[in-house]
């Protein structure tokens, strides 16, 4: 009977009607107020807990503000993590064929044949596996290339002679220096290298517009400008690049700084100049004293 009592006073505890309320301290004026059992006070608490906790999280999930928690690694950081995962497989992998390699060669050394054949380089497959044949679609792309690239430079004629119609303009040299590979369009060379001291400035070798700023695997930093006169000249393996497209230069004003900028045709800091008339590249030396 006293179990029954106490169970029964517990549960008249929680449906107790509790009020919260907002009051004028100077004039006692109930402002607001809220009536709630015990019951409904707990889970309102949970639910407020709860979408606290919730709001934090998914800020922290889909924002930035998780960059700011010690120890967790930002952008950067996992970046170069992984380029470092990338760099190790591709290190692995090489120590692997240098192992086969040099066990290969201590067999043979021995004289004994190799241990097993392979390959340096990753190949999928020889020429001879290869089936080939030309279907409509080939045809057309091929032709759509050829009448684009008709009017590009790297296709156009080849001039060594001396333009007629330049013999009036006098060009600026783009850099003093010495002459380190002259033009020779047998081996496509269709510049002349210059080589000059560090940090020499690149001057533009007429009035013109900036047409093209930029970086390519091969030469580095690239500049070119439009002449009138349908002149193009052509400054490679900059280190530094002054100017921007669309900048008006004049003749003998800097555009760049002497570099080696560029993975493959460079062996130090030089200027790969070039100078292109009406889609044909012209030798520099026949019109500019270097």
């Amino acid at each position: 009977m006293m179990a029954e009592r106490e169970k029964d006073r517990k549960k008249t505890g929680l449906q107790d009607r509790l009020k919260l309320s907002v009051s004028n301290d100077d004039t006692f004026e109930e402002l607001w107020y809220i009536k709630l059992t015990k019951s409904n006070l707990f889970l309102l608490i949970a639910l407020v807990v709860f979408f606290l906790i919730g709001g934090t999280a998914s800020l922290i999930a889909f924002t930035n503000l998780r960059e700011y928690i010690p120890g967790y690694p930002d952008m950067a950081m996992r970046r170069d993590l992984m380029m470092n995962a990338i760099r190790l497989d591709s290190l692995e992998r090489e120590i692997d064929l240098r192992d086969r390699y040099f066990n290969n060669m201590n067999s043979i050394i021995s004289g004994h044949g190799p241990i097993e054949s392979f390959s340096m380089r990753e190949e999928t497959g020889t020429p001879s596996s290869f089936d080939y044949y030309i279907t409509p679609e080939d045809s057309a792309i091929r032709a759509s290339v050829e009448t684009n690239n008709a009017f590009s430079l790297s296709l156009g004629k080849i001039t060594s002679e001396p333009a007629p119609n330049l013999a009036n303009l006098h060009f600026f040299p783009p850099l003093k220096g010495m002459i380190s590979s002259k033009f020779d369009p047998s081996i496509r060379h269709y510049g002349t290298d210059i080589v000059s001291g560090p940090k020499a400035m690149v001057s533009a070798v007429l009035d013109g517009t900036v047409i093209f700023t930029g970086w390519t695997m091969e030469t580095g930093y690239v500049i070119e400008i439009q002449h009138s006169n349908n002149i193009v000249s052509i400054y490679k393996h900059n280190a530094e690049l002054l100017k921007e497209a669309g900048d008006v230069v004049h003749a003998g004003e800097p555009i760049s700084v002497v570099g080696d900028s560029g993975e493959l045709f460079t062996s130090g800091p030089h200027l790969h100049f070039e100078l292109w008339y009406k889609g044909g590249a012209l030798d520099p030396e026949q019109h500019i004293a270097f």
